[in-house]
Protein backbone atom coordinates (compact mmCIF):
# COMPACT_ATOMS: atom_id res chain seq x y z
CA UNK A 1 0.00 0.00 0.00
CA UNK A 2 1.13 3.25 -1.12
CA UNK A 3 1.17 6.17 1.55
CA UNK A 4 -0.22 8.30 -1.10
CA UNK A 5 -3.13 5.86 -1.06
CA UNK A 6 -4.91 6.56 2.68
CA UNK A 7 -6.46 9.68 2.96
CA UNK A 8 -5.02 10.46 6.18
CA UNK A 9 -1.28 9.62 5.40
CA UNK A 10 0.26 13.11 5.36
CA UNK A 11 2.23 13.11 8.69
CA UNK A 12 3.46 9.19 8.29
CA UNK A 13 6.97 8.61 7.23
CA UNK A 14 6.10 5.07 6.60
CA UNK A 15 3.22 3.26 4.64
CA UNK A 16 0.29 1.28 6.66
CA UNK A 17 1.15 -2.15 6.45
CA UNK A 18 -1.40 -4.22 4.42
CA UNK A 19 -1.64 -6.34 7.30
CA UNK A 20 -3.15 -3.25 9.68
CA UNK A 21 -5.10 -1.91 7.12
CA UNK A 22 -6.69 -5.29 6.56
CA UNK A 23 -7.37 -5.68 9.80
CA UNK A 24 -8.85 -2.10 10.14
CA UNK A 25 -10.72 -2.20 7.25
CA UNK A 26 -14.47 -1.60 7.31
CA UNK A 27 -15.66 -1.82 3.92
CA UNK A 28 -16.92 -5.52 4.30
CA UNK A 29 -19.96 -4.35 6.22
CA UNK A 30 -19.94 -0.25 5.71
CA UNK A 31 -20.52 -1.00 1.87
CA UNK A 32 -24.12 -1.51 2.88
CA UNK A 33 -24.13 1.79 3.68
CA UNK A 34 -23.09 3.43 0.14
CA UNK A 35 -26.75 4.59 -0.54
CA UNK A 36 -26.56 6.60 2.44
CA UNK A 37 -23.23 7.86 2.29
CA UNK A 38 -23.83 8.96 -1.51
CA UNK A 39 -27.02 11.15 -0.51
CA UNK A 40 -25.24 13.06 2.77
CA UNK A 41 -22.67 13.63 0.29
CA UNK A 42 -25.10 14.88 -2.59
CA UNK A 43 -26.46 17.51 -0.02
CA UNK A 44 -23.34 18.18 1.69
CA UNK A 45 -22.09 19.15 -1.85
CA UNK A 46 -25.06 21.52 -2.03
CA UNK A 47 -24.78 23.09 0.94
CA UNK A 48 -20.93 23.96 0.29
CA UNK A 49 -21.95 25.62 -3.54
CA UNK A 50 -25.02 27.23 -1.48
CA UNK A 51 -22.18 28.99 0.96
CA UNK A 52 -19.93 29.57 -2.61
CA UNK A 53 -17.52 27.35 -1.14
CA UNK A 54 -17.82 25.46 -4.24
CA UNK A 55 -19.21 26.70 -7.49
CA UNK A 56 -22.24 25.61 -8.95
CA UNK A 57 -20.78 24.22 -11.59
CA UNK A 58 -18.34 21.91 -9.35
CA UNK A 59 -21.15 21.04 -7.37
CA UNK A 60 -23.02 19.65 -10.82
CA UNK A 61 -19.79 17.88 -11.53
CA UNK A 62 -19.53 16.07 -8.38
CA UNK A 63 -23.37 15.35 -7.89
CA UNK A 64 -23.26 13.63 -11.64
CA UNK A 65 -20.30 11.71 -10.89
CA UNK A 66 -21.86 10.55 -7.29
CA UNK A 67 -24.95 9.35 -8.87
CA UNK A 68 -22.57 7.62 -11.66
CA UNK A 69 -20.66 5.63 -8.71
CA UNK A 70 -23.75 4.88 -7.34
CA UNK A 71 -25.30 3.21 -10.21
CA UNK A 72 -21.96 1.20 -10.69
CA UNK A 73 -22.35 0.31 -6.92
CA UNK A 74 -25.88 -1.41 -7.90
CA UNK A 75 -25.06 -2.99 -10.92
CA UNK A 76 -21.76 -4.66 -9.21
CA UNK A 77 -19.76 -3.05 -11.93
CA UNK A 78 -17.22 -1.40 -8.93
CA UNK A 79 -15.42 -3.92 -6.86
CA UNK A 80 -15.03 -2.76 -3.41
CA UNK A 81 -11.68 -3.94 -1.90
CA UNK A 82 -10.70 -4.00 2.27
CA UNK A 83 -7.64 -2.16 0.36
CA UNK A 84 -10.42 0.55 0.08
CA UNK A 85 -10.40 0.95 3.98
CA UNK A 86 -14.00 1.79 4.29
CA UNK A 87 -17.33 2.82 1.76
CA UNK A 88 -15.88 6.73 2.46
CA UNK A 89 -12.87 6.27 1.05
CA UNK A 90 -13.89 4.18 -1.83
CA UNK A 91 -16.44 6.72 -3.02
CA UNK A 92 -13.90 9.70 -2.76
CA UNK A 93 -11.14 7.86 -4.98
CA UNK A 94 -13.72 6.71 -7.19
CA UNK A 95 -14.48 10.04 -7.84
CA UNK A 96 -11.46 11.27 -8.39
CA UNK A 97 -11.00 8.76 -10.76
CA UNK A 98 -14.09 9.89 -12.59
CA UNK A 99 -13.27 13.66 -12.36
CA UNK A 100 -9.84 14.31 -11.73
CA UNK A 101 -8.35 16.09 -8.30
CA UNK A 102 -12.01 18.52 -7.83
CA UNK A 103 -13.03 15.28 -6.41
CA UNK A 104 -11.25 15.72 -3.10
CA UNK A 105 -13.35 18.51 -2.48
CA UNK A 106 -16.21 16.22 -1.43
CA UNK A 107 -13.61 15.97 1.53
CA UNK A 108 -14.23 19.89 2.30
CA UNK A 109 -15.56 20.81 5.59
CA UNK A 110 -16.46 16.72 7.03
CA UNK A 111 -14.77 14.18 8.60
CA UNK A 112 -15.54 10.26 8.19
CA UNK A 113 -16.33 11.02 12.09
CA UNK A 114 -19.37 12.47 11.33
CA UNK A 115 -20.05 10.87 8.15
CA UNK A 116 -20.87 7.65 9.31
CA UNK A 117 -22.79 8.82 12.07
CA UNK A 118 -24.88 10.51 9.38
CA UNK A 119 -24.59 7.07 7.42
CA UNK A 120 -25.90 5.43 10.07
CA UNK A 121 -28.56 7.50 10.95
CA UNK A 122 -30.08 7.82 7.54
CA UNK A 123 -29.69 3.81 7.66
CA UNK A 124 -31.62 3.40 10.49
CA UNK A 125 -34.35 5.99 9.37
CA UNK A 126 -35.08 4.15 6.52
CA UNK A 127 -34.73 0.72 8.60
CA UNK A 128 -37.17 1.44 11.31
CA UNK A 129 -39.10 2.72 8.48
CA UNK A 130 -39.46 -0.74 7.10
CA UNK A 131 -39.90 -2.64 9.84
CA UNK A 132 -42.68 -0.48 10.46
CA UNK A 133 -44.26 -1.57 7.74
CA UNK A 134 -43.04 -5.33 8.73
CA UNK A 135 -45.07 -4.81 12.34
CA UNK A 136 -48.11 -3.79 10.86
CA UNK A 137 -47.56 -6.88 8.38
CA UNK A 138 -47.73 -9.20 11.20
CA UNK A 139 -50.78 -7.57 13.01
CA UNK A 140 -52.51 -7.43 9.91
CA UNK A 141 -51.99 -11.45 9.70
CA UNK A 142 -52.94 -11.54 13.65
CA UNK A 143 -56.29 -9.36 12.62
CA UNK A 144 -57.17 -11.95 9.83
CA UNK A 145 -56.86 -14.97 12.20
CA UNK A 146 -58.93 -13.45 15.38
CA UNK A 147 -61.70 -11.98 12.75
CA UNK A 148 -61.80 -16.01 10.82
CA UNK A 149 -61.86 -17.34 14.57
CA UNK A 150 -64.22 -14.87 16.12
CA UNK A 151 -65.97 -16.60 19.02
CA UNK A 152 -63.59 -19.86 19.16
CA UNK A 153 -62.88 -20.73 22.82
CA UNK A 154 -59.78 -21.76 23.79
CA UNK A 155 -58.10 -22.78 27.40
CA UNK A 156 -56.50 -19.73 28.95
CA UNK A 157 -53.45 -20.45 30.79
CA UNK A 158 -51.63 -19.43 33.67
CA UNK A 159 -48.06 -21.32 35.18
CA UNK A 160 -49.18 -23.64 31.55
CA UNK A 161 -52.29 -24.70 33.31
CA UNK A 162 -55.39 -24.42 32.06
CA UNK A 163 -56.87 -21.53 34.03
CA UNK A 164 -59.94 -19.83 32.78
CA UNK A 165 -62.09 -20.44 28.89
CA UNK A 166 -60.96 -17.31 26.81
CA UNK A 167 -61.49 -16.47 22.92
CA UNK A 168 -58.92 -17.15 20.74
CA UNK A 169 -59.06 -14.33 18.74
CA UNK A 170 -58.39 -12.01 22.58
CA UNK A 171 -55.59 -14.52 22.81
CA UNK A 172 -54.11 -13.26 19.22
CA UNK A 173 -55.22 -9.84 20.12
CA UNK A 174 -52.41 -9.56 23.00
CA UNK A 175 -49.69 -9.91 20.37
CA UNK A 176 -51.11 -7.21 18.22
CA UNK A 177 -50.91 -4.63 21.64
CA UNK A 178 -47.28 -6.30 21.91
CA UNK A 179 -46.30 -5.16 18.69
CA UNK A 180 -48.41 -2.02 19.03
CA UNK A 181 -45.82 -0.89 21.88
CA UNK A 182 -42.93 -2.14 19.72
CA UNK A 183 -43.73 -0.34 17.13
CA UNK A 184 -44.14 2.97 19.11
CA UNK A 185 -40.54 2.22 20.93
CA UNK A 186 -39.02 1.94 17.33
CA UNK A 187 -41.10 5.34 16.22
CA UNK A 188 -39.63 6.99 19.07
CA UNK A 189 -36.08 5.75 18.76
CA UNK A 190 -36.41 7.19 15.01
CA UNK A 191 -37.49 11.01 16.25
CA UNK A 192 -34.02 10.92 18.78
CA UNK A 193 -32.21 9.88 15.97
CA UNK A 194 -33.45 11.79 13.29
CA UNK A 195 -30.43 14.93 14.07
CA UNK A 196 -27.82 15.41 11.51
CA UNK A 197 -24.29 15.33 12.81
CA UNK A 198 -22.64 16.72 9.62
CA UNK A 199 -20.43 19.57 10.42
CA UNK A 200 -19.19 18.37 13.63
CA UNK A 201 -16.17 17.04 12.00
CA UNK A 202 -13.47 15.36 13.54
CA UNK A 203 -15.38 16.35 16.88
CA UNK A 204 -14.78 20.14 16.72
CA UNK A 205 -16.51 21.31 13.71
CA UNK A 206 -14.45 23.24 11.41
CA UNK A 207 -13.90 27.13 10.49
CA UNK A 208 -14.99 27.00 7.43
CA UNK A 209 -18.55 28.95 7.27
CA UNK A 210 -20.69 26.08 6.29
CA UNK A 211 -24.30 25.74 7.12
CA UNK A 212 -25.36 22.81 9.38
CA UNK A 213 -29.20 23.59 9.18
CA UNK A 214 -29.52 23.38 5.25
CA UNK A 215 -27.76 20.21 5.30
CA UNK A 216 -30.03 18.23 7.98
CA UNK A 217 -33.04 20.16 5.94
CA UNK A 218 -31.53 18.44 2.43
CA UNK A 219 -31.41 14.96 4.25
CA UNK A 220 -34.83 15.74 6.20
CA UNK A 221 -33.64 15.56 9.43
CA UNK A 222 -35.74 17.11 12.32
CA UNK A 223 -32.64 19.33 13.29
CA UNK A 224 -28.83 18.74 13.86
CA UNK A 225 -26.98 17.28 16.53
CA UNK A 226 -25.89 20.72 18.95
CA UNK A 227 -22.87 19.41 20.95
CA UNK A 228 -20.29 18.53 18.27
CA UNK A 229 -18.30 16.41 20.40
CA UNK A 230 -21.51 14.49 21.20
CA UNK A 231 -22.34 13.97 17.84
CA UNK A 232 -19.31 11.93 16.79
CA UNK A 233 -19.06 10.23 20.14
CA UNK A 234 -22.83 9.23 20.60
CA UNK A 235 -24.03 5.59 19.40
CA UNK A 236 -27.01 5.92 21.80
CA UNK A 237 -29.56 5.71 18.53
CA UNK A 238 -27.73 2.17 17.89
CA UNK A 239 -28.33 1.14 20.91
CA UNK A 240 -31.61 1.65 21.54
CA UNK A 241 -32.90 0.84 18.38
CA UNK A 242 -30.79 -3.00 19.38
CA UNK A 243 -32.61 -2.40 22.65
CA UNK A 244 -36.18 -1.48 20.90
CA UNK A 245 -35.69 -4.45 18.96
CA UNK A 246 -34.43 -7.42 21.59
CA UNK A 247 -37.98 -6.32 23.40
CA UNK A 248 -39.40 -6.79 19.69
CA UNK A 249 -37.76 -9.42 18.68
CA UNK A 250 -38.34 -11.07 22.90
CA UNK A 251 -42.61 -10.68 21.75
CA UNK A 252 -41.93 -12.83 18.46
CA UNK A 253 -39.93 -15.01 20.56
CA UNK A 254 -42.71 -15.58 22.88
CA UNK A 255 -45.54 -15.81 19.76
CA UNK A 256 -43.34 -18.59 18.35
CA UNK A 257 -43.09 -20.89 21.33
CA UNK A 258 -46.73 -20.93 21.55
CA UNK A 259 -46.92 -22.05 17.86
CA UNK A 260 -44.32 -24.77 18.23
CA UNK A 261 -46.43 -25.92 21.10
CA UNK A 262 -49.41 -25.66 19.86
CA UNK A 263 -48.72 -27.41 16.86
CA UNK A 264 -47.65 -30.68 18.82
CA UNK A 265 -49.74 -33.79 18.81
CA UNK A 266 -50.54 -32.97 23.01
CA UNK A 267 -52.08 -29.65 21.93
CA UNK A 268 -53.12 -30.13 18.55
CA UNK A 269 -54.44 -26.73 18.48
CA UNK A 270 -52.94 -25.77 15.16
CA UNK A 271 -51.49 -26.71 11.67
CA UNK A 272 -48.99 -24.90 9.75
CA UNK A 273 -49.19 -24.85 6.26
CA UNK A 274 -46.41 -27.67 4.79
CA UNK A 275 -44.41 -24.57 2.95
CA UNK A 276 -43.42 -23.53 6.44
CA UNK A 277 -42.64 -26.65 8.60
CA UNK A 278 -40.04 -29.31 7.75
CA UNK A 279 -39.59 -32.63 7.88
CA UNK A 280 -37.18 -35.42 9.22
CA UNK A 281 -34.24 -37.26 6.54
CA UNK A 282 -34.56 -40.07 9.55
CA UNK A 283 -38.12 -39.78 10.97
CA UNK A 284 -40.61 -39.45 7.94
CA UNK A 285 -43.53 -38.97 10.25
CA UNK A 286 -42.34 -35.99 11.88
CA UNK A 287 -43.49 -32.23 10.95
CA UNK A 288 -40.86 -29.39 12.30
CA UNK A 289 -42.38 -26.31 13.09
CA UNK A 290 -38.53 -24.76 12.17
CA UNK A 291 -39.74 -21.21 11.45
CA UNK A 292 -41.16 -20.87 14.72
CA UNK A 293 -38.20 -22.61 16.20
CA UNK A 294 -35.68 -20.35 13.97
CA UNK A 295 -37.36 -16.71 15.17
CA UNK A 296 -37.00 -18.08 18.65
CA UNK A 297 -33.56 -19.15 18.46
CA UNK A 298 -32.63 -15.67 16.28
CA UNK A 299 -33.84 -13.78 19.47
CA UNK A 300 -30.90 -14.59 21.21
CA UNK A 301 -28.73 -13.43 18.23
CA UNK A 302 -30.44 -10.04 18.68
CA UNK A 303 -30.13 -10.06 22.63
CA UNK A 304 -26.05 -10.38 21.86
CA UNK A 305 -26.00 -7.82 19.48
CA UNK A 306 -27.34 -5.50 22.18
CA UNK A 307 -25.10 -6.39 24.92
CA UNK A 308 -22.40 -6.68 22.21
CA UNK A 309 -22.68 -2.04 21.71
CA UNK A 310 -23.35 -1.69 25.17
CA UNK A 311 -19.58 -3.40 25.44
CA UNK A 312 -18.04 -1.09 23.21
CA UNK A 313 -19.34 1.61 23.68
CA UNK A 314 -19.06 0.98 27.73
CA UNK A 315 -15.54 2.52 28.44
CA UNK A 316 -15.09 4.92 26.06
CA UNK A 317 -13.82 8.37 26.52
CA UNK A 318 -14.62 11.47 24.59
CA UNK A 319 -14.48 11.58 21.20
CA UNK A 320 -14.40 9.20 18.57
CA UNK A 321 -12.86 5.44 18.90
CA UNK A 322 -12.00 3.04 16.59
CA UNK A 323 -13.76 0.64 18.57
CA UNK A 324 -17.12 2.46 17.44
CA UNK A 325 -16.10 0.75 14.23
CA UNK A 326 -17.63 -2.07 15.64
CA UNK A 327 -21.28 -1.13 15.74
CA UNK A 328 -21.65 -1.96 12.11
CA UNK A 329 -22.51 -5.67 12.71
CA UNK A 330 -24.67 -5.55 15.25
CA UNK A 331 -26.51 -2.50 13.50
CA UNK A 332 -26.85 -4.45 10.16
CA UNK A 333 -27.49 -7.84 11.58
CA UNK A 334 -30.35 -6.42 14.33
CA UNK A 335 -32.22 -5.03 11.16
CA UNK A 336 -31.70 -7.85 8.99
CA UNK A 337 -33.20 -10.17 11.35
CA UNK A 338 -35.95 -8.35 13.29
CA UNK A 339 -36.74 -7.43 9.44
CA UNK A 340 -37.14 -11.67 8.29
CA UNK A 341 -38.51 -13.03 11.37
CA UNK A 342 -41.38 -10.52 11.14
CA UNK A 343 -42.18 -11.23 7.47
CA UNK A 344 -41.58 -14.70 8.10
CA UNK A 345 -44.47 -14.93 10.94
CA UNK A 346 -46.41 -12.95 9.08
CA UNK A 347 -46.38 -15.31 5.59
CA UNK A 348 -46.67 -18.44 7.86
CA UNK A 349 -49.81 -17.50 10.37
CA UNK A 350 -51.70 -16.74 6.84
CA UNK A 351 -50.89 -19.79 5.54
CA UNK A 352 -51.47 -21.77 8.93
CA UNK A 353 -55.13 -23.03 10.52
CA UNK A 354 -56.89 -23.53 13.80
CA UNK A 355 -58.30 -26.64 15.22
CA UNK A 356 -61.58 -25.27 16.25
CA UNK A 357 -63.03 -28.64 17.33
CA UNK A 358 -59.52 -29.14 19.37
CA UNK A 359 -59.51 -26.19 21.32
CA UNK A 360 -63.06 -25.79 22.25
CA UNK A 361 -63.14 -29.03 23.64
CA UNK A 362 -60.30 -28.64 25.54
CA UNK A 363 -61.90 -25.02 26.69
CA UNK A 364 -65.18 -26.80 27.90
CA UNK A 365 -63.77 -29.82 29.51
CA UNK A 366 -62.64 -27.88 32.82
Amino acid sequence: MKKSDVLWSARFSKPIADSTLQFSSSIDLDKHLYREDITGSIAHVQMLAAKKLLTQKEAQRIRKGLLEIQRELEKGTLKLSWRQEDIHTAVEKRLIQKIGQLGGKLHTARSRNDQVSLDERLYLRKSIDEIHLAIRQLQRALLRASRKYLGTLMPGYTHLQHAQPVLLSHHLLAYISMLQRDDERLRDCRNRLNRSPLGAGALAGTSLPIDRKDVARRLQFDGIAENSLDAVSDRDYVIEFAAASSILAMHLSRLSEELVLWSTREFGFLKIDDAYATGSSMLPQKKNPDVAELVRGKTGRVYGNLMNLLTIMKALPLTYNRDMQEDKFPMLDTTNTVRSCLTILAEMLSHSSFNVEELEGRARSD
